[in-house]
């Protein structure tokens, strides 16, 4: 189980980087007061604190507080890490799997930053929501329009590749 997590986890980052999930909800146990020296913010979400993502411990790919995440960050196992750890798939499907998926979301990442939207900072699905939110003049400047047509079908790729291989 530890082979595939050090193969697979440090080659993708996608649980943290904002392209899974647009923020962490913390769990019992987890102490914000010390996460946040640690260097995490939060915002309240309900009753509950969460962890906005891109996780802001998040360097490329490697956690930086791994030893001290939270919770739910600790229990997280993506569909593509259990199915290597099952055996139904090898750890090199599982990378080329990985692979595809950051070729999406830098595809959909090029097209959110030609439409104007730079926040890096956001996730990447409210950055397309805050892009699609927008009124668009169809008579007005078509390549605008036909970017967000790329847009559209970038994003549906991406989906499709993360309920195929990491939503569980």
């Amino acid at each position: 189980m530890e082979d595939a997590i050090s193969k697979l986890c440090p080659k993708c980052g996608l649980c943290c980087n904002g392209v899974l999930f647009s923020d962490v909800e913390l769990e019992r146990g987890d102490e914000p007061q010390r996460l946040a020296e640690l260097g995490l913010a939060f915002h309240r979400k309900g009753k509950k604190n969460c962890l906005p993502q891109p996780c802001a411990c998040l360097d490329g790919t490697l956690c930086r507080i791994y030893a001290n995440r939270p919770e739910r960050c600790r229990t997280f196992e993506c569909r593509l890490l259990q199915r290597v750890q099952a055996g139904s798939i090898s750890s090199h499907a599982a990378l080329k799997a990985i692979r595809q998926a950051h070729q999406c979301a830098d595809a959909v990442r090029l097209l959110v930053r030609k439409l104007g939207q730079h926040d890096e900072h956001l996730p990447l699905s409210k950055r397309y929501h805050q892009i699609m939110a927008e009124p668009i003049d169809l008579a007005g400047d078509e390549e605008m329009a036909d970017l967000r047509g790329q847009l559209m079908l970038a994003v549906h790729e991406l989906v499709q590749t993360l309920e195929k291989d990491f939503l569980t």
